[in-house]
């Protein structure tokens, strides 16, 4: 195991990392809010960090395998949420404590968007930018981020590409070098934001909101700059404005990839009406869109039965809003799920064990590994039946390796266990079974709503639980194998 090349490579990324803290500085001396000393102090510190383990460790540059990048990763993520929390310890507003503040830290970086801050309407604009923005570094990665703009790093990035992507085709590379593939992934997540934001400006958001929202829209994350939300707004048009982007940000990016290689002229001579055939091509989208369109109509018929609409306790744009936010591992609130009728809030609550499509910043299981699981299914069933029968598992014309299917099961095996340690832990830190349950799930999943208790905040939870959310958002955030696997003896043979 290459230790030091791994802490230079850390001290590099931590670097990096810590000038996200002077964009905040600078937003608190835009609206003078008082907070621009404590952004400067974090970044102080943070770089100071990054540069004493380059420093210690510059003149090591040995090659990377698979399992330094493995372990890059997740000390990455553990050192970035720690750091990530100091200007919620240093700022006077909001009075959080340690476990607090690192909650609130990792929560942002994971896209959860779980939050123990009561009152966010009178936060420090800064301080409401740099949780927002927290949430937009995490979603696309801020280690794909580093491969994209850092070059010197002097490693093999796709150790770390494999790594930190989300999905079973964690090979798979859209362009020989990995650092271009970096480059255009988040230049198209640059211009979803971009879009996103015009979008909720000329819907009626003040261009700090619009922003603001459209890091947390395209990254999945959830947090708001107002405590009731994106419900503060109270417009169709932004509901459905979101609705959208969410649905385009739950997508595979490899899609939004080669929708882009189309519009670059990369494949000459296509037709123009092909452009966007991708996404319909694509059975994982189909079946995401199918599911989604299922959901919404079953809620739309218990609102119906239950005389919702007519009572005007909630809008059709905002349920639709609030149950593809939910679905998709957001946590937009429009409203309190708890207070929905029947079995809607336990249904979209499970529902967000599903998430989005594989290759997209929403958490869950993914959707396509849910679909193979399905397919994995029916096939049984028909062996059982016919028990002699070969018959592999196809998406269209595409015959999947059993090696991916295996895969898949064990990855819905480690998810599964991973979940019920953390409730039974969270349960033994003080919280009751039903709460545990709900706070799990939503930080699991990296949803960030939860039922009961943890309905609209996190705040009452324990701070030993706090601890464990935490750990649960990071196994969610990696995908669980990423975390599960440094624990694993065999990692740490040569």
């Amino acid at each position: 195991m290459q230790f030091f090349s791994i802490i230079r490579i850390v001290g590099i990324l931590v670097m990096s990392f810590s000038f996200a803290m002077l964009l905040p500085a600078f937003v608190a001396l835009l609206y003078g809010d008082g907070g621009g000393r404590a952004f400067v102090e974090a970044f102080l510190l943070n770089f100071s960090v990054g540069a004493g383990l380059w420093w210690f460790c510059r003149h090591s540059r040995q090659p990377l395998r698979a399992r330094e990048g493995f372990l890059i990763v997740v000390l990455f993520w553990v050192v970035l949420g720690l750091l990530g929390a100091v200007p919620f310890i240093l700022l006077d507003n909001p009075d959080l404590n340690f476990s607090a503040s690192i909650f609130e830290s990792f929560s942002g970086l994971t896209t959860t968007g779980a939050s123990v801050i009561n009152d966010l309407d009178s936060l420090p604009k800064s301080l409401l930018f740099y949780r927002q923005f927290l949430q937009w570094l995490g979603g696309m990665g801020v280690i794909v981020l580093a491969i994209a703009i850092i070059p010197f790093l002097g490693i093999n990035g796709m150790q770390l590409y494999r790594a930190e992507m989300s999905g079973p085709f964690k090979e798979q590379k859209m362009r020989p070098r990995i650092a271009e593939t970096a480059k255009i992934l988040w230049l198209i997540y640059l211009s979803l934001t971009i879009l996103c934001s015009l979008a909720f400006w000329i819907a009626g958001m003040s261009g700090f909101d619009a922003l603001t929202h459209s890091f947390a829209v395209i990254a999945l994350g959830g947090f708001s700059t107002h405590s009731a939300n994106i419900g503060y707004f109270d417009s169709d048009a932004i509901n459905y404005i979101t609705v959208f982007f969410l649905l385009i940000a739950s997508c595979n990016f490899a899609l939004h990839f080669s929708v882009f290689e189309q519009f670059s002229g990369r494949y000459r001579g296509q037709p123009k009406y092909k452009i966007f055939k991708p996404y319909w091509q694509d059975y994982e989208f189909r079946f995401f869109l199918l599911l989604q369109l299922c959901l919404f109509l079953i809620c739309m018929g218990v609102f119906g039965i239950y005389n919702y609409f007519e009572s005007g306790n909630i809008s059709v744009s905002a349920a639709a809003l609030q149950l593809i936010s939910i679905t998709t591992t957001t946590g937009f609130s429009t409203s309190n799920v708890s207070l929905w009728p029947s079995l809607l809030p336990i249904l979209i609550l499970l529902a967000s064990f599903i998430g989005g499509c594989a290759g997209s910043t929403s958490g869950g299981l993914k959707m396509f590994r849910v679909l193979l699981l399905i397919l994995q299914g029916r096939r049984e069933i028909h062996r059982f039946i016919h028990p002699n029968v070969i018959q592999p598992i196809k998406l269209g014309k595409h015959i999947l390796s059993e090696r991916i299917v295996e895969g898949i099961w064990a990855f819905f095996a480690a998810y599964f266990f991973v979940f019920v340690v953390c409730w039974l832990i969270t349960i033994a830190c003080g919280m009751q079974p039903l709460d545990a349950f709900s706070a799990v799930i939503a930080s699991l999943n990296n949803v960030g709503i939860g039922l009961g208790s943890v309905s609209d905040n996190f705040a009452s939870v324990p701070d030993s639980a706090k601890w464990v959310l935490a750990f649960a958002m990071v196994c969610g955030r990696l995908e669980v194998f990423t975390l599960l696997v440094i624990l694993s003896p065999t990692f740490w043979k040569d």
